[in-house]
């Protein structure tokens, strides 16, 4: 079965990453605990690359993930701590787009 890569683009409301971020934070080691995580990462733009990077700003970050399988996918969706964080980030945030994609 082929992995599931996951981007998820965020952009939050102005000034509010760094409060979305921590939310994120605290609830990693749940998302990491779940059956078929395989990679679960919040990133953000790097500094001092130069003129060829599309930075995604002070109010964007990305998540970076991998899963086993479509089911520990939405397993992960409908989980009780995903809907926690839902429901504490959603009035900070701006814009989220969820792509989901598999190896070209």
């Amino acid at each position: 079965m082929q992995p599931v890569n996951v981007i998820a683009m965020i952009t939050t409301k102005p000034g509010k990453r760094a409060d979305v971020l921590a939310a994120f934070k605290a609830n990693v080691p749940a998302v990491h605990a779940e059956e078929g995580c395989i990679e679960y990462n919040a990133v953000i733009d790097m500094d001092g690359v130069g003129g060829f990077q599309a930075e995604l700003g002070e109010n964007s970050f990305a998540v970076i993930e991998k899963w086993e399988s479509m089911d520990a996918l939405m397993a992960h969706a409908k989980s009780d701590h995903m809907k926690a964080y839902g429901a504490k980030t959603k009035d900070m945030l701006d814009s989220r787009t969820i792509h989901i994609l598999k190896s070209a």
